[in-house]
């Protein structure tokens, strides 16, 4: 049998082939832009050569006690320089990034310490006070290290809780050196951060994630986001969420700036984008409707536009167009934390701006192609792993296939071969491809309300709800109902100034909708979210299922 001549004597050596990271994107914007401002926090400033010195400070640190590829060292920060410092300096000695959401309360905390095995644990003052009862209740003891953030305003809602830990951060930092040298990964399979699913129903999942996926991202992230030579990036997403998008490894490909925030406020935001030039941030719609409903005197204006990337539910036409009057140009993103973060973007076209509005409303209700580094993206029938029709109304489950999809669940092997069946990530998402390989999401699986043997789409429902310019948010879920199994029932939170009656709710969507999808009850009250402005479905339809048939 004759030999392949391209598979013949070449083969890998260390001069041809390197394992991917994430970590070189820092260390090349240090090499290119040492005195580029890399991170700015209140009134500090820091340079691309301090941040990548003081990346392998935490990384020596770490090493002096230990830390090691295989150990988990997890972090409760807020979106601070100690977390852009823990994205680099935690991976450089092999170890793996555990970042917790700084929402959670201590028996979350105390569960996800105990399943990460975490050897060390970074604690911001301000959630010293529910980690200490955490820890009281966990079975691992982790060296604990206090971060004291000196830029903690005076003009705090609540001062900064107890020192916790045995070392103070910026003292542990100092106390080692800025000569480590990184030569991990030895393989870009290894992996670079552990993160949490939200856990609506038990416990939480233990998403992984590996180098080579989180460097991808780097540059994916750049595409999809239009980001040119040192953006300037606002951080209103938090960095527990999925790594921040990969965002915190991102801005070092293209020798970007972080603009760190603590608190997502409407003045601070705005003071940030005109005072620093800000060109990109991302966030939850919650986010857009802080800066829609600022109040005049803490607007600003800017001259420059601000992508904002937008994940979750498509943006009302309304909030579109008050986000361009705004500044804002508004991307609209969609992925699951099991993908990095986003992994399928809206890809807008230019000939789309011609269309009629409700044209126009009709492409950006899509979530649109994938991501630059996602291999594949298709609409199955979960049970036959058949493609659907691309025909816009054929229904199944969403699945993702490529680089950008985590290594598996932690310690949780039966969940990993079910997420991975057939070879596809299911992502429990329902939806719809159309002929032009635009995905649509439909509902989750669970969401979808069955009344009288019809589907309903919840996200349809939805859609049409916030098409009134008197509503701010709203969820719909399924009630139990005696005659047609389940109805549509509709929970609104009404924008201030305004008022409505559930005669109103359902005289509005049966403008818009066919009889049997609309809500036949409405409750008005706060929508529930998440600290990343996801509505917190399971507590609704708990309320619901309450309200009796």
């Amino acid at each position: 049998m004759r030999s392949n001549p391209y598979e013949t004597d070449l083969d890998r050596n260390p001069a041809n082939y390197q394992p991917l990271t994430p970590l070189a994107h820092l260390e090349r914007a240090a090499l290119i832009h040492p005195e580029h401002t890399a991170i700015i926090h209140g009134r500090l400033r820091v340079s691309y050569r301090e941040f990548l010195e003081r990346s392998r400070r935490l990384a020596n640190a770490l090493a002096a006690l230990g830390i090691a590829k295989g150990d988990t060292v997890s972090v409760m920060l807020s979106n601070t320089p100690a977390m852009l410092e823990a994205h680099h300096g935690v991976p450089m000695t092999g170890a793996v990034l555990h970042s917790i959401n700084t929402r959670l309360d201590a028996e979350a905390i105390a569960f996800q310490l105990d399943h990460a095995e975490s050897k060390v644990l970074i604690v911001d003052r301000e959630f010293s006070a529910v980690v200490a009862t955490a820890l009281a209740r966990a079975q691992v003891q982790p060296v604990v290290i206090d971060y004291d953030d000196s830029e903690y305003p005076d003009s705090a809602p609540f001062p900064k809780g107890e020192r916790i830990g045995s070392q103070d951060y910026e003292a542990f930092v100092q106390s080692a050196a800025a000569d480590f040298t990184r030569t991990l990964p030895h393989d870009e399979w290894d992996s670079i951060s552990l993160n949490y699913t939200s856990g609506t129903t038990g416990n939480p999942k233990g998403v992984v994630y590996h180098h080579r996926g989180a460097a991808l991202m780097g540059y994916a992230n750049v595409i999809a986001s239009g980001m040119g030579r040192h953006p300037v990036y606002l951080w209103t997403l938090p960095m527990f969420h999925c790594n921040g998008w990969c965002f915190p490894w991102t801005l070092g490909v293209v020798g970007g700036t972080h603009v760190c925030l603590r608190w997502v406020r409407a003045k601070a935001m705005y003071d940030a984008i005109a005072d620093h030039g800000v060109t990109h941030l991302c966030g939850a719609p919650i986010v857009m409707s802080t800066l829609l409903n600022a109040d005049e005197a803490d607007k600003r204006d800017f001259p420059q536009t601000v992508s904002f990337n937008t994940a979750a539910a498509p943006p009302p036409e309304a909030v579109l167009a008050g986000m361009a009057d705004a500044g804002f140009e508004v991307v609209h993103l969609y992925g699951l934390t099991e993908t990095y973060g986003p992994a399928v973007v809206n890809e807008w076209k230019a000939e789309w701006n011609a269309l009629d509005r409700a044209a126009r409303t009709s492409k950006k209700a899509r979530q649109g192609v994938r991501y630059p580094v996602l291999e594949d993206l298709t609409v199955m029938n979960p049970e036959t792993m058949e493609k659907t029709p691309a025909d816009g109304e054929t229904i199944g489950e969403v699945m993702f296939r490529g680089n950008i999809v985590m290594k598996g669940y932690l310690k949780n092997p039966a969940a990993s071969a079910e997420a991975f069946r057939g070879g596809w990530f299911h992502s429990g998402d329902l939806g719809v491809m159309h002929p032009d390989g635009y995905l649509q999401l439909k509902d989750r699986s669970k969401d979808i309300i069955i009344s009288g043997g019809e589907n309903i789409s919840s996200i349809e429902v939805e859609d049409a709800l916030y098409k009134h310019p008197a509503i701010l948010a709203a969820a719909v879920v399924a009630k139990p109902d005696d005659k047609w199994g389940e109805t549509p029932c509709a929970f609104v939170e009404v924008r201030p100034g305004h008022s409505l009656t559930e005669a109103d709710v359902i005289a509005h969507c049966r403008s818009l909708l066919a009889h049997f999808k609309c809500p036949r009850t409405v409750i008005f009250h706060e929508v529930p979210k998440t600290s990343t402005g996801k509505i917190q479905k399971y507590l609704l339809r708990d309320e619901a299922k309450a309200l009796g048939s």
